[in-house]
């Protein structure tokens, strides 16, 4: 691993309460035998990611106690009910501080997005400054890298469901785009069909 890529710290956003699953949080959900979670910190481990924070919302009590993130920083969200933007804003807060140059931000829900497509995209980390998205067909998707540059930019226009969708809209000339539709498939466990993508 090189001294760029220890500088990026791995975030999992994983507080949602899967109203479209029957309010069955998504962390929870079993995968390979595991709650999703802990396959989501596996991804971004096995990707060189040696810190890796988790924010937790929904039942975060059970999600603590079903899965292993030992070595993870768990961070709770209590205002996860707004959206995925409340737990970006918690996950970079818990990296201020932290000396990370950037955070490399995977959603729970997208096991087919593996180890190699984080690795594709932690490779593009080039300091703070780095705004890096994976690509899908030339599409932007996650993982995202956000240089800590950026922080304070991102949490300030990260509401509801958005994330850091409208800031990378705005700095659309500043972002790399990685194609990952060769290693990664994006799809999103959202609906009680979309299961049948779990093993």
């Amino acid at each position: 691993m090189t001294d760029n890529e220890r500088q990026v710290a791995g975030l999992v956003l994983a507080a949602g309460g899967g109203r479209r699953l029957g309010g069955r949080p998504k962390a929870l959900l079993r995968h390979r035998g595991r709650p999703l979670v802990e396959h989501a910190v596996g991804v971004l481990r096995a990707a060189g990611c040696t810190r890796v924070h988790v924010v937790l919302g929904a039942r975060a009590g059970a999600v603590r106690d079903e899965a292993e993130l030992e070595g993870c920083v768990v961070v709770d969200n209590p205002g996860w009910e707004e959206g995925m933007g409340s737990s970006l804003r918690a996950g970079l807060d818990s990296l201020a501080g932290t000396g990370a140059g950037a955070a490399l931000v995977s959603l729970v829900d997208q096991p087919g997005i593996g180890a190699a497509a984080v690795r594709r995209v932690v490779r593009a980390y080039e300091g703070d400054a780095s705004l890096v998205c994976a690509a899908y067909d030339g599409v932007r998707g996650h993982p995202v890298l956000l240089g800590a540059a950026h922080w304070a930019g991102i949490a300030e226009s990260a509401t509801g469901d958005r994330g850091a969708r409208a800031y990378l809209r705005a700095h659309e000339p500043s972002v790399t785009l990685v194609e990952c539709g060769d290693v990664a498939e994006p799809y999103d466990i959202d609906t009680a069909a979309d299961l049948g993508h779990l093993e």
